[in-house]
């Protein structure tokens, strides 16, 4: 099931055709469940691959209350070209890199296997075309391409269960996923309206928060804050 807050950025119009960026910072206000370890002792491969614990990435805050993972889009918006260049993601120490990828329609996506073990990539889109293939530690690279556009859906691995990756296919260029410090930047937004989405895979759609910011030829900011509902 797919999970999102929003919210909704008033970028105003102009008289003149600008393009500017909009940067930011994902937070989560209140204190962060604890890091649940990775159990990885099914495939000996998969352990010998981390010195340290391995802990699921479906939350990762930092001290300061910065929200990695997160997704960050406009939405009302489209582009009628995908970038040449290529999305990645890697299966390494038996992981998804990254945990949430935003690509283009057209785009090419290569899937990438740097482990010395056998994956299976199961990707589960409605929209687009389900797959479902293997990988022996053989065969390093494969790729894919997605037609339409698509809200979030999961790739897993069906030899690890524990592996999973979050994948939304966009028709345009502007969106983001912010890093470990909870940053994101999302360029050369022409002015216009738009409503923006900040998505986090353990949130659901309940709140939605309300913002306005005029952009033209400047770099405007916008954060946004996650938090656990009140009980009542």
């Amino acid at each position: 099931m797919r999970k999102f807050i929003s919210a909704i950025v008033i970028i105003g119009l102009t008289t003149a055709s600008f393009a500017g960026d909009l940067t930011g910072t994902v937070t989560y206000d209140g204190k962060a469940p604890k890091k649940k370890t990775l159990r990885m002792d099914s495939d000996p491969v998969c352990g010998a691959a981390h010195k340290d614990a391995v802990h699921t990435e479906s939350f990762i805050v930092d001290e300061y209350g910065n929200f990695a993972n997160v997704f960050v889009y406009l939405i009302n918006i489209s582009s009628d070209t995908a970038p040449s260049e290529f999305a990645v993601i890697d299966q390494n120490g038996c992981m998804y890199s990254p945990h949430v990828l935003g690509i283009q329609a057209g785009q090419e996506l290569k899937i990438l296997n740097s482990d010395q073990t056998m994956h299976n990539i199961h990707g589960l889109p409605k929209v687009n075309k389900e797959f479902n293939f293997g990988m022996p530690k053989t065969v390093k690279e494969k790729s894919i391409t997605f037609k339409k556009a698509e809200d979030v859906f999961v790739i897993k691995c069906d030899v690890h269960p524990w592996m999973k990756s979050y994948v939304q296919v966009f028709d345009h260029p502007y969106f983001a996923v912010t890093g470990l410090d909870g940053k994101f930047t999302i360029s050369g937004i022409p002015d216009g309206d738009y409503e923006v989405i900040a998505w986090q895979e353990k949130f659901g759609s309940k709140r939605i928060m309300t913002q306005s910011v005029s952009i033209g030829k400047d770099t405007q900011t916008l954060n946004f804050t996650f938090s656990r509902p009140k009980k009542k």
